[in-house]
Order: structure tokens, then sequence, then C-alpha cells
């Protein structure tokens, strides 16, 4: 079932934004627009070609996606392009591989937390001989 929306290309603009994991600030800024300006534009139903193809480079989409979307066209869209991308070496991917192993950073955590539990109860020692002592007193 495919839905294709066409009537408002300022809300296919902010889906395809939204899909991207894209901040409204952030296509703004490469725009060199306003926050505020391209929420107008998100709202807006029709758009002039040059500033369509200006967003969709931006997008990194192609104008006719923005046009003609729909949610199934532009999910297959984005996992042939990060698909094709990767395979070509140049992938979008890699910063969300980890550089640390994580299991370094566990034992790190727990010996952390074996830190501060030895001076929790050096403190709670120190305390109760402290109190010893004031009732010898």
């Amino acid at each position: 079932m495919e839905t294709t929306v066409k009537k408002h290309i300022g809300r296919n603009i902010s889906r395809i934004r939204e899909m991207k994991g894209m901040k409204q600030e952030t296509l703004a800024e490469i725009l060199g627009i306003s926050q505020q300006k391209m929420s107008v534009i998100e709202n807006t139903e029709e758009l002039d070609d040059a500033k369509l193809n200006e967003i969709a480079k931006a997008l990194e989409v192609p104008a006719n996606a923005i046009k003609e979307y729909s949610d199934e066209r532009m999910i297959n869209y984005v996992n042939n392009f990060y698909d094709n991308s990767s395979s070509q070496g140049n992938s979008f991917n890699q910063g969300i591989y980890a550089t640390f192993n994580p299991l370094d950073k566990l034992v790190e955590a727990y010996d952390e937390n074996k830190k501060l539990y030895e001076r929790l109860l050096q403190a709670e020692k120190d305390k109760t001989t402290y109190l010893e002592q004031l009732l010898k007193k």
C-alpha cells in the first residue's frame, strides 16, 4: 500500500528531513536561511522550482522525490543510497562504529564504582570510629 502525498510540498520536505535525522535548524543553516523561514517553507503547500531544487540538493534527494513523495519510495531511496555508498568505501555510517572497546569501558566503570564504594565504606568506618570516641569521653 503506497501512500503518495503530492498536495503539500512543505510537509514532504519536513518528512524527508525527519527521515534523514536532520533538524529544521540544520537544514535552514545549510540553505543560509533562518529556522523561522524554514518553518514557513515547511508549512507552504507549493514552492517554485528553483527553491525546491535548492532544498532537494541540501537534502541530497532528487526534486522529484519531494514532489512525488511517498513513505515507501523514500525508505527505498534512503536504503539504496546507504547500501551503495557503503559498498564504494565512502559510507556515511562510519561515524556510528565505536572507536573504543565497549568491554573496556564497562570494566572501567566497574573499577570506578568499586573505588567509590571503597571510599564510602572507609568514610563510614571513620564516622563509626569518631562516634565511638565521642561516646567514650
